[in-house]
């Protein structure tokens, strides 16, 4: 069955790019057997669309167009689907090289490597292996665990709206959500979705871990404009706790909460096993503290307190 499809694929692909003019899905289907095979016209068409979206998926520009007759046509123009050449230094090389070992967890391993492969094959030099000796020690890794991240990773590109069930961390049950996908930010080690919330008509983000069940994808278009990247990356960051608007103090057992300490704008020892830090207090924070459990204990400010208390509450209840 792979082999057939696959052969399939060709075949329409190579129908696309070896035509001048569009073609119909009727010629289309005259001109490659698998298409003559098929057991009517509902399974031809199902057949021609699922084949058409994996060639797009596969990278292949392939432009609709409708003729005088109001006929629907279809070609792959080579100047569309053709590279200019490429050429990389050795320390461009390297750099690739280390970009592809980053996704080597994640479902992308396979497509950096390939993509890696055929630039090599086309002429990109080798990194050097003294680069590969000195770094060894420290190779870098974007973890994907989540089931959630491919789906919406394709709803970013494609600008597709897209439902989930999402569960809060104070929530018990989860409850579904209409958004319009932007971008996918990793902090600390965990994967954000920044867009926009149809139902709630505002900019939210979404940790991917709280995602439960599958992502499904809507048909339409964006109702809200997308902001540039770096708006998005800042609300990211914003709604994880990354920008501090103020500061707040914790006690934080001795031995414990290395992250936290990393933070600290300053440490105090308070004996007995604990200390006194101040830490930047943005927005996420009473999320992160609770990850801590009983090693962190909030002194101030009275609202984050209350937060981290509620928040442990809701755990607590399950």
């Amino acid at each position: 069955m792979a082999i057939a499809k696959a052969e399939r694929l060709m075949n329409l692909a190579l129908c696309l790019l070896g035509t001048r003019r569009p073609l119909s899905k009727r010629e289309l289907r005259g001109s490659i057997e698998a298409y003559l095979e098929a057991a009517g016209d509902d399974a031809f068409n199902r057949m021609f669309e699922r084949d058409k979206d994996d060639l797009r998926e596969l990278g292949l520009v392939i432009e609709t167009v409708e003729n005088l007759d109001g006929e629907t046509g279809y070609l792959a123009r080579r100047d569309s689907n053709r590279l200019p050449p490429i050429h990389f230094d050795a320390e461009e090389a390297a750099a690739l090289g280390l970009a592809a070992k980053v996704w080597q967890q994640a479902r992308l391993a396979g497509a950096a490597s390939g993509a890696l492969q055929k630039l090599r094959a086309a002429g990109m030099p080798e990194a050097e292996d003294a680069y590969e000796i000195q770094h060894s020690a420290l190779e870098p890794r974007i973890p994907v665990h989540e089931a959630a991240f491919e789906p919406l990773m394709l709803a970013c590109r494609d600008r597709r709206p897209v439902v989930f069930d999402y569960r809060k961390s104070t929530a018990a049950r989860p409850e579904q959500r209409h958004v319009e996908p932007w971008t996918l930010e990793c902090w600390r080690g965990h994967w954000y979705l920044a867009g926009w919330d149809r139902d709630r008509a505002a900019e939210r983000v979404f940790r991917l871990s709280r995602i439960t069940g599958r992502v499904r994808s809507r048909a339409g278009a964006f109702t809200a404009e997308v902001p540039d990247v770096s708006t998005v990356r800042e609300t990211v960051e914003a709604w994880a706790g990354e920008t501090a608007t103020r500061s707040a103090f914790i006690r934080l057992r001795s031995g414990c909460g290395y992250p936290l300490r990393a933070r600290a704008l300053s440490v105090r020892d308070l004996g007995d096993g604990w200390d006194e830090l101040e830490i930047p207090y943005g927005h996420g924070l009473d999320a992160w503290l609770v990850e801590f459990g009983p090693d962190v204990v909030v002194l101030e400010p009275a609202d984050l307190r209350a937060d981290v208390v509620d928040r442990l509450r809701a755990v607590a209840k399950g």
